[in-house]
Formats: C-alpha cells, structure tokens, sequence
C-alpha cells in the first residue's frame, strides 16, 4: 500500500550557511561599520545583537533573505516584535519550529478528509502518514496540501509504493 509522510523540518546545515553568510555580508556593509551587530545560531534559535532596534530589523532583513537564498522558510518563524534591551544591546530571536504540533496535524488529517480523497491520514508522533491504495490519490493529496493556508513549511518524505 503507497504511503508518504508529511513532516516539517529545518535543515540546520542550509541555516548555519544562511548565518555565516549574513554574517559575512554583515562584516562588509558601511551602515554596520564601527557598530556591534552580529547574527548568533544556537540550535534552532537565531539571535539577532545590535547597538539600536532600527539595525536589529535590519539585521531580521538581512537574515530573512539570505534564508530565502537557501530556500528555508521564514514562514514557520516568529518575526521578532519584542527587542530585548540590555546594556547597550538590543537583541531579537527567531526561533525556527521543526515538527508538527497536535493541533497543526489534526488540521492536516481534517483537511484531508474534508477533500474526500481515497487515503486515510494518521497522526506519527510530530509528522503525518498518508496511506492510500493508489499512487495518484497520494499526488493529489499532496496538491491539495501545497494550495492549502498552513502557515508551516511542509515537506513529503518517505514515499513508498
């Protein structure tokens, strides 16, 4: 019986790229010269430091497109509304969300059973297992999930026939 699972993760070596890059461009921009700014990863939480709040979302910018580069979402992100102020610094986090939590995969298997499609959906842990007895109902449920407004970056993997 075809099965696929749907899973949300970060791929942690594309996000150190996406740091190291942006603070690489960080080191070469007039505007952040003489200033201490700089982009920190621990895990999955990118810490953004800066001297003032207007560099801090200029910090958020320039981290949001080089993530874009490197085709990580932003969408499962929470964009910093809160600066931190301490000392000198002000700083933001951005956390990135790996896995599907109880109630986004419940939405999910909803979703999918709305559609009426010949599959049947099931909830593994932090991903959802699709199962259907042919190959092309698979396909469409993974076209109606792409159309659909989940604000969490999706990914398909283990697709078995």
């Amino acid at each position: 019986m075809p099965s696929f699972d749907i899973v949300s993760e970060v791929d942690r070596v594309e996000l150190k790229n996406a740091v190291d890059n942006a603070n690489r461009e960080l080191d070469s921009r007039f505007d952040f010269r003489g200033v201490e700014a700089r982009i920190e990863l621990k895990e999955l939480t990118v810490t953004l430091l800066s001297e003032s709040d207007f560099q801090v979302q200029q910090l958020y910018d320039i981290f949001a497109n080089h993530c874009a580069k490197r085709n990580l979402s932003m969408a499962g992100t929470e964009s910093p509304q809160d600066l931190t102020h301490s000392g000198k610094t002000y700083s933001a986090t951005v956390t990135f969300k790996q896995g599907i939590d109880q109630p986004l995969a419940k939405q999910i298997v909803k979703l999918i059973k709305d559609a009426k499609l010949k599959v049947q959906a099931s909830i593994q842990g932090d991903k959802v297992r699709v199962s259907g007895k042919k190959r092309d109902d698979l396909q469409q449920t993974i076209a109606l999930l792409r159309e659909s407004d989940i604000e969490l970056p999706l990914q398909y993997e283990n697709f078995r026939d």
